[in-house]
């Protein structure tokens, strides 16, 4: 029995760590809907997975699409009502990566009032189910960037039409999430991967486009990144 593959609205590479392979992000944001995942943590700035802020600034100008994944020290504050100046010109939308245990209603309501005031989408992860919350996208992600794959992945939300999936994600892998899931009418979401986009710590374009071929298929009839 052939099963079918539920379509991802687009796929979130998260870790961009050079601006060397901002030519080959162009030209696979030209061929599939990508957003690209930005890890922001001054703590660790110019680290592995942490752009410095000339690289940043280079991103922010490319023209692509991009998400603030926002960690650490910042993504805490915020959590908690704080404003941290952070400079979010050419992102539009902030993960606020504040802890492991989900996120209470007034940690919502922070990030929720802290995008509002960057002019961003915010995304929060979640363990559980997903929350009835709305104003935020939910991702499911029990891994945390360390490759780990759930046990199971939860039904999307037919109460909160946008939620996203993460965990052990990559090119072997996720043809299998994408045939699992039972996606209500209506609803879209979006797939989140990090250390499966990397090889020998070192991020991978060549990967990326596998996975983008593995979900929506071939962008010239034939397989580039296998």
């Amino acid at each position: 029995m052939q099963h079918h593959m539920a379509k991802p609205a687009f796929i979130t590479f998260t870790g961009i760590d050079s601006e060397k392979i901002i030519p080959g992000m162009r030209y696979l944001s030209a061929l599939y809907p990508i957003e690209w995942g930005v890890l922001i943590d001054p703590a660790r700035t110019g680290l592995p997975l942490f752009p410095s802020h000339a690289i940043v600034e280079q991103l922010r100008h490319s023209g692509l699409r991009l998400s603030a994944h926002v960690c650490g020290v910042p993504a805490a504050d915020i959590a908690a009502g704080g404003f941290p100046s952070l400079d979010l010109r050419g992102f539009s939308r902030i993960q606020i990566n504040h802890g492991f245990q989900g996120s209470t209603p007034e940690q919502i309501a922070h990030c929720k009032l802290y995008a509002a005031s960057c002019g961003v989408r915010p995304a929060l992860q979640c363990q559980q189910g997903f929350p009835d919350a709305d104003g935020v996208d939910w991702l499911y992600d029990v891994s945390f960037g360390t490759g780990v794959r759930p046990s199971r992945w939860i039904a999307l939300n037919r109460k909160n039409p946008f939620c996203g999936y993460s965990g052990g994600l990559n090119a072997a892998t996720v043809g299998s999430l994408l045939e699992s899931l039972d996606v209500p009418s209506g609803a879209r979401f979006w797939i989140d991967m990090e250390s499966g986009i990397r090889t020998e710590g070192v991020f991978d374009l060549q990967k990326c486009g596998a996975v983008c071929e593995t979900v929506y298929g071939p962008a010239h009839g034939e397989r580039l990144w296998a």
